[in-house]
C-alpha cells in the first residue's frame, strides 16, 4: 500500500511456482528492495516483468492492465509509461538472473518419460538468435548482419546459447552476448552446468576439439555431429561397425551411418558421422546411439516455442542493453515457469512431456493472469492446476515421423519462396538407418 492505492503484484496460477516469498527473498539477496514505500515496489515490478513476457504483443501499460483488469472494487494504482520505465531501471537485471537461476533445471524426476536414455540424462546445446531493436547504442554494441545487397541488414541480434533437457524441454542453463566471437565460443560457459550422470547432443557447430574437450572435462558424456571433412584415426574396430579413436586428449567411439528418408515425393539419403564418449558397443551399440541423436530436435522445438509462441517473431522491446538482459531473464523465466507447470501435470499422470502442447498452456496461463486466478491456492491443493488441466485434457497424438524443409523462414520477401521454388509441404516419412563400417568420403 502507497497512499491507501493497492499495487496488484501476480502471476495468476504460475505464482505457486513463483511466490511472494521467493521474490522477495531474491530482492533482499540483490540488495533491490525498494528504500521507501512506493506506488510499484519491487516485488510488483517483478511479476509485471513476468506477465510482459508472457504478453509479448502489448506494452508494458496494456500488461498492466491485464494484471489490474479483475481486482474490481480496489483503489488500483494508476500508472504512466514513464513510470513504469523508471521502475524497470531501478529494479535492474540482477533480480531477475538470480530468479531464473534459482527456476532454471530440467524439470523431470527419475520416472518421467523420455528424459532418460539408459539412465542418463539427455540434453542438448544449441544457439539461436534474438531480434533487438535497431537502436543506434545497441547497433554499436552488436553489430548488424549482412547479405549481397547491402553492408548492414535487418536488426542487431544476440546470440542465445541453451543448455536444455531434451524429455521435458526445460532450460537448465542459458547464456547470450554478442554474435561474435560465436555460439562455440559463448556456449563453453554452460560447461558449469554439466555434470555426471549426463548425455548432451551437439551439432557440428559445437564438434571443435576446445569445445569437446570442455565438455568431456565436465564428466558428462557427448554424442557430437563431425563436420564430414574431420578424418579421425582407427585406433581399433568394434563388432557393432563403429570404432575408437581420439579427439584432441578425449578418447571417443566413432559411429558412421547412413540415413535414408523417403517419402511420397522422392528418397534423401545423408552420412553421418557421430562421436561419443560412451566407449562400450555392448551397453551402448551403435544403432541406438543414431536414435539417440534426433533427440537433439528438441531444443530447436524449445527454441520455437520461445521465439514463435511467446515472442510471435517480434523485436525485443528494450533498447537499451541493460534493458536487453532484463527481458531476455524474464523471457527466459517465463517459459521455463511453464515448463515446469506442464511437468509437474505430466509427472502426476505419468503423461510423456512430449504430449503436451506448450501454446495450450501458454494460453491458459494468460486467461489466470487477466482473471487474477489461483494466485492463492486453496485449502485443497490441487497439483495439476488449472493449466494442467488444460494441458491433459487436449494431449497431442503420439509424434509421427514427419519431414519438413530446411528453408529460410522468415525471407526478405514473403512470394521469395516461390521465385527460389522451395517445397514448403510436410510429408510423412519412412526412415532407414544403416550402420557403415567404412568412411563413405565427404
Amino acid at each position: 500500500m502507497a497512499e491507501g492505492l493497492y499495487a496488484p503484484g501476480h502471476l495468476g496460477e504460475l505464482t505457486r511456482i513463483v511466490p511472494f516469498e521467493l521474490v522477495d527473498a531474491v530482492l533482499v539477496e540483490c540488495g533491490t528492495v525498494q528504500q521507501r514505500l512506493r506506488k510499484l515496489p519491487a516485488r510488483v515490478v517483478v511479476y509485471l516483468l513476468l506477465a510482459a513476457a508472457l504478453f509479448e504483443d502489448c506494452g508494458y501499460r496494456e500488461v498492466w492492465r491485464k494484471l489490474t483488469g479483475a481486482l474490481v472494487g480496489l483503489p488500483l494504482v494508476e500508472v504512466t509509461a514513464t513510470a513504469l520505465w523508471h521502475a524497470r531501471c531501478r529494479l535492474g537485471v540482477r533480480p531477475v538472473r538470480a530468479l531464473f537461476d534459482l527456476l532454471r533445471g530440467p524439470a523431470c524426476a527419475i520416472r518421467t518419460t523420455g528424459a532418460r536414455w539408459k539412465g542418463l540424462l539427455v540434453v542438448a546445446i544449441d544457439g539461436t538468435h534474438l531480434d533487438v531493436a535497431d537502436d543506434q547504442a545497441v547497433r554499436a554494441k552488436l553489430g548488424k548482419g549482412s547479405n549481397q545487397y547491402t553492408a548492414a541488414s535487418g536488426y542487431p541480434q544476440v546470440m542465445l546459447v541453451t543448455l536444455v533437457a531434451c524429455g521435458t524441454r526445460a532450460i537448465i542453463d542459458a547464456v547470450f552476448g554478442p554474435r561474435k566471437p560465436g555460439e562455440s565460443v559463448l556456449g563453453r560457459r554452460l560447461a558449469r552446468s554439466l555434470t555426471g550422470g549426463m548425455i548432451v547432443l551437439l551439432d557440428r557447430g559445437f564438434s571443435s576439439n576446445p569445445f569437446l574437450t570442455t565438455v568431456a572435462g565436465t564428466g558428462a558424456d557427448f554424442l557430437a555431429r563431425l563436420s564430414s571433412g574431420r578424418k579421425p584415426p582407427v585406433l581399433a574396430t568394434c563388432p557393432d561397425g563403429s570404432f575408437l579413436s581420439r579427439i584432441g586428449d578425449v578418447e571417443v567411439r566413432i559411429v558412421i551411418c547412413e540415413i535414408t528418408i523417403a517419402t511420397s515425393a522422392g528418397r534423401r539419403t545423408g552420412a553421418y558421422r557421430l562421436a561419443t564418449t560412451l566407449l562400450d558397443h555392448r551397453t551402448h551399440p551403435a544403432f541406438d546411439l543414431v536414435r539417440l541423436y534426433h533427440e537433439r530436435w528438441e531444443v530447436e522445438s524449445a527454441y520455437f516455442e520461445i521465439k514463435k509462441s511467446m515472442l510471435g517473431r517480434r523485436v525485443l522491446r528494450s533498447r537499451t542493453w541493460p534493458g536487453i538482459a532484463q527481458e531476455i531473464y524474464t523471457l527466459l523465466t517465463a517459459y521455463q515457469v511453464i515448463r515446469i507447470a506442464i511437468a509437474d501435470a505430466t509427472q502426476a499422470t505419468g503423461t510423456d512431456p512430449d504430449r503436451c502442447s506448450f501454446s495450450i498452456a501458454l494460453n491458459t496461463a494468460r486467461d489466470q493472469i487477466v482473471q487474477a486466478q489461483g494466485v492463492i491456492a486453496d485449502t485443497v491443493i490441487d497439483l495439476v492446476g488449472a493449466i494442467g488441466h488444460a494441458v491433459l485434457g487436449t494431449l497431442m497424438p503420439a509424434r509421427r515421423v514427419r519431414l519438413g524443409p530446411r528453408a529460410v523462414k522468415r525471407p526478405l520477401s514473403r512470394y521469395a519462396y516461390k521465385s527460389i521454388k522451395v517445397d514448403r509441404h510436410t510429408y510423412k516419412a519412412t526412415i532407414s538407418i544403416d550402420i557403415l563400417t567404412s568412411d563413405p568420403g565427404p
